[in-house]
């Protein structure tokens, strides 16, 4: 079983050459490719991606479920590997995956860890160990059997804010899920911006207006209405 890794980015000229050549040196022969699917990018996103060896386009579809969907129709390995551009995944992703893959499971993530040492983001970090939708989120990348994927008509568009929250809703009905005892460094670039109390406050609201049936855009007004963002985010 070959992975293909899909990377949906918007401005991201900060991370995306170290990301690849990481995925890359780890993935080592298990990976099918590195797919890179683009917003818009004024920042030279694209171009770094090339250069770094990943196979790079901008989407005619800007958001991130239609970038992740273009990413995805463009794939070849038998499992899809969503990961975003600030994040990196263990060294050890492809036999975490395989490994989850040989024990029935078709659906998981990692937990993760922030690339700093404040205390109150290790708590949150904490949470991602405990098999709640409202622990979950894009940034603990996500790997996914491609049939099933395709079965679920992967994510659904409408979404321009949680839509992974929206897919592993859906996915977790037709398949085993798995939260791998590792963690993914996460940035935490949102906090530089804004209180810990704010982002999970924003966090906290989002997630409850989902739960009850608020439409897309209501929510990302809402997000957006809440926090300062340290760049538009794909």
């Amino acid at each position: 079983m070959r992975l293909s890794i899909v990377i949906p980015t918007l401005n991201e000229s900060l991370h995306i050459a170290q990301l690849i050549s990481y995925l890359r040196t780890c993935g080592k022969g298990d990976i099918a490719e590195i797919i890179v699917a683009d917003g818009g990018s004024r920042d030279g996103t694209c171009l770094l991606a090339r250069q770094a060896g990943a196979h790079a386009f901008v989407c005619a579809q800007p958001g991130r479920a239609a970038q992740m969907n273009a990413g995805a129709r463009l794939a070849t390995g038998d499992i899809l590997y969503f990961v975003h551009a600030d994040t990196r995944p263990p060294a050890s992703f492809v036999a975490d995956i395989h490994g989850a893959w040989a024990q029935g499971y078709r659906l998981g993530c990692y937990r993760f860890a922030f690339d700093s040492d404040r205390l109150l983001l290790k708590l949150n970090a904490y949470f991602t160990r405990f098999d709640q939708l409202c622990f979950r989120g894009g940034d603990q990348s996500l790997f996914v059997c491609r049939q099933l994927f395709e079965a679920l008509n992967g994510y659904d568009e409408s979404y321009c804010i949680m839509e992974e929250y929206d897919f592993l809703r859906r996915a977790r009905q037709q398949a085993k899920f798995v939260i791998m005892p590792k963690e993914v460094l996460v940035s935490a670039r949102k906090y530089d911006c804004n209180s810990y109390l704010r982002v999970n406050f924003a966090n906290f609201v989002v997630f409850t207006m989902f739960r009850l049936g608020f439409s897309p855009p209501k929510l990302r007004q809402t997000y957006y209405r809440l926090l300062r963002h340290p760049k538009s985010v794909s």
